[in-house]
């Protein structure tokens, strides 16, 4: 498979619309201890959401497209070793169940659940959907990234404009960087309008795409992410790639990924927080 058509597309989007309002909604601000555990560290936390969600969606993905493989974070976390699908299978599915579980658990809206379509270690679809709004941002490669209201209206995506760089404002999790790195970055962060982090891939990618921020700068790129919402925002009319200068893949896993409206900002940008 090449490309998602229209009709997948939106069957893909009913069926994320389905799964949010069975197993995410109804847990929405009803989170108890029993409901919630730690994974990595006290903060990074998993709940019966992300598991339930994961599993319905995952027996969906494989009704619409028989043989597809997925990847899953939830899956992830228990077994690292379903990562080196994404790159030894054709067809994958990578899904986030739900993106910014923190927030989710402690009652904030700004939550959401992705989905990336990836063949032969590119993605092919990406939907990012918003349960509470009840809305999409969705892209495919060549078609433009495109807003879906929850009654179906659509209307065209589009990255901010380049600008000074004392007028960009974006996303930076300092928290997430090492103890050194944080030191180094800190000073420079006036040298933007505003930076903040909202601990959702999800919806930092839709202030993005709608031009409300400027720029990301994040220090883990694992594919459920970003996979999807790298596509949406290129689709919009930006640029991203590992500060490095590495093409972004949803076969990495490692690397510090920075997004921006063009080439040019996103390299005014990348030195001015990571170089003297």
């Amino acid at each position: 498979m090449n490309d998602i058509s229209d009709e997948l597309l939106k069957t893909l989007m009913d069926d994320m619309r389905a799964v949010a309002a069975a197993e995410i909604l109804p847990r929405f601000q009803a989170i108890t201890s029993d409901s919630m555990r730690a994974k990595t560290a006290p903060d990074d936390v998993v709940t019966d959401a992300d598991i339930g969600a994961e599993q319905a969606l995952s027996r969906l993905l494989a009704e619409r497209l028989p043989g597809i493989v997925v990847v899953g974070e939830e899956a992830v976390s228990e077994d690292r070793s379903i990562l080196d699908r994404i790159g030894a299978y054709d067809l994958v599915a990578i899904i986030d169940p739900v993106d910014g579980t923190w927030n989710f658990a402690h009652g904030v809206p700004t939550f959401g659940s992705i989905l990336a379509i990836v063949a032969n270690g590119k993605t092919i679809a990406g939907i990012i959907h918003y349960p509470v709004m009840g809305d999409f941002i969705v892209a495919r490669p060549g078609q433009g990234a495109w807003h879906v209201s929850a009654d179906g209206s659509m209307s065209r995506l589009s990255v901010a404009a380049p600008g000074p760089l004392s007028d960009m404002h974006g996303f930076v999790p300092l928290h997430m960087f090492s103890p050194s790195l944080q030191a180094e970055m800190a000073p420079r962060l006036p040298r933007l309008s505003r930076t903040t982090t909202w601990r959702c891939s999800a919806w930092e990618y839709r202030m993005l795409t709608t031009g409300a921020m400027s720029f990301c700068l994040n220090a883990g790129i694992m594919p459920w992410d970003h996979a999807a919402g790298v596509l949406i925002h290129a689709e919009a009319g930006g640029y991203a790639a590992l500060v490095s200068g590495e093409p972004y893949s949803p076969t990495l896993t490692e690397g510090f990924l920075l997004t921006a409206p063009d080439e040019a900002s996103w390299e005014e940008i990348r030195r001015a927080l990571l170089e003297d």
